[in-house]
């Protein structure tokens, strides 16, 4: 599959912005470019925003249950 036309969940996107922050953490690096700067301050409202829904709490198994439960109702995007 296209993985640039793929659809994320708000449990994905949660889990590869809070992965990458915790990257840059122990990478450590001081000097940053202002699109860098840009690129980190869209990192925290969206990691802002994404915290207070219940994807926070959610994990890979509760959202490949939902996907399989959901199979059968051939959903489209």
């Amino acid at each position: 599959k296209d993985a640039n036309a793929a659809l994320l969940s708000n449990f994905e996107v949660y889990q590869l912005l809070t992965d990458l922050k915790q990257q840059r953490k122990e990478s450590g690096k001081t000097k940053q470019s202002s699109g860098q700067q840009n690129l980190n301050t869209i990192m925290y409202e969206t990691l802002k925003y994404i915290s207070k829904t219940p994807c926070k709490y959610q994990s890979p198994e509760t959202v490949r249950e939902f996907l399989v439960a959901m199979k059968d109702h051939k959903l489209t995007k």
